[in-house]
């Protein structure tokens, strides 16, 4: 069994101990105690160096922790180092999380049903369909009253049966390792925390998402926040430079560049429609009708995407008797329009050549389109389209 150090002190930067059983070459090693904390309950492991071997993994195997180094470590006597920003930064996010958590079942009832600890930011899950942003601005404010009373933030192993005003229930037995932050927070937990709420610092929450039936919040504390804060501070300084603005001013201009974004799609797929309509017209009137009156036109591989053919082959379509096949090299495509006198489904006729070929599409009885595996099998499908 591996004696816990961190369950007691989360602030233990270096400790000894003895290697009681190698693997892996003396790459994995077991201890008779450890301050590294292994990954557990959503919080990361830590690092750092073990008889001056970096740490790369530490694993709770229940019983044990192994540690799985980057090189051999011999048996016997050893001193571990614990890298200290990492630790201390998990330390900042875990209580961190256990504040926010608290505070939202707090001002709101909502339960935190799961939490993740990732490496720029942390998320937990609430028992919830809907988190307002008044909401948010509310848990976020009040989260952050809480860190500057710098309440302490204390541990405690109790007895399972008796261990009252848990959060969130227990499901284990025996003694619970409780986390307590003063007047607020009550939860078992095995994971590194902070002495008083003052060394969380900051706390800001970034992004709330729905995800399956309940809601998900993004959040950092602490430095992570600060420095948060400066890229994204950064950032708007950047665009706001390029508008030659303030930041104060940056959502006005960009409402401003949007609409006058909107306006020029708007007036540019006019242009377009009425230009795939003047190159229709030219088409049809050069198109001589066959013996039922049907003028077809095929437009071969004019560089454009077939989706840029789409305009040209409704606007064809649109007139009497007309059939309108155009094609694409990359990936080889055929797109298909008929009018409605032609008495041509476009999807079924389509459809049936791209199966003969390994091709496939789709699309409705006026308009349809398909891809093929190759040039040759383009030229075929063409080939009897024009027959």
């Amino acid at each position: 069994m591996t004696q816990r150090l961190y369950y007691a002190d989360s602030y233990l930067k270096d400790f000894d101990a003895s290697v009681v059983e190698r693997a892996d070459d003396g790459r994995r090693v077991y201890l008779d105690r450890t301050a590294f904390y292994p990954t557990s309950g959503g919080q990361p492991f830590d690092t750092g160096r073990l008889g001056g071997i970096e740490v790369t993994e530490v694993v709770d195997e229940g019983e044990r922790i192994a540690h799985v180094l980057s090189g051999p470590l011999p048996a016997g006597p050893t001193i571990g180092h614990v890298d200290w920003p990492r630790r201390f930064d998990h330390m900042q996010q875990h209580t961190g999380q256990h504040l926010l958590s608290a505070v939202l079942a707090d001002l709101f009832g909502y339960q935190t049903i799961a939490v993740h600890f990732g490496q720029q930011t942390s998320t937990l899950d609430l028992e919830t369909g809907k988190l307002t942003q008044d909401q948010v601005g509310r848990a976020e404010e009040r989260t952050n009253e809480i860190v500057v009373e710098n309440r302490p933030v204390e541990v405690s192993f109790e007895e399972a049966g008796s261990a009252g005003g848990l959060r969130k229930a227990s499901d284990r037995g025996g003694t619970l390792r409780v986390i307590t932050i003063r007047d607020i927070d009550r939860s078992a937990c095995g994971g590194t925390h902070v002495r008083a709420t003052g060394e969380i610092g900051a706390v800001l929450i970034r992004k709330v998402e729905r995800v399956r039936k309940g809601i998900r919040v993004e959040f950092l504390c602490g430095g992570r926040a600060l420095r948060r804060a400066r890229a994204d501070h950064e950032l708007l300084v950047q665009l706001a430079g390029g508008f030659t603005s303030s930041v104060q001013d940056l959502p006005q201009l960009v409402e401003a560049q949007r609409q006058e974004l909107k306006e020029t799609n708007s007036t540019q797929r006019e242009i377009q429609a009425a230009l795939d309509l003047c190159r229709a017209r030219e088409l049809y009137q050069g198109a001589a009708p066959d013996a039922s009156g049907i003028r077809k036109v095929v437009v071969r591989e004019t560089g454009e995407p077939l989706e840029a053919l789409r305009g040209l082959a409704q606007a064809y379509a649109s007139m009497p008797m007309a059939i309108f096949v155009g094609t694409a090299a990359t990936p080889p495509a055929v797109i298909l329009a008929t009018s409605p006198d032609a008495g041509v489904d476009a999807a079924g006729l389509l459809k049936g050549l791209l199966a003969t070929v390994g091709g496939r599409g789709g699309g409705s009885s006026r308009l349809a389109q398909g891809i093929v595996p190759g040039r040759p099998q383009l030229e075929a499908v063409v080939a009897s389209l024009e027959a």
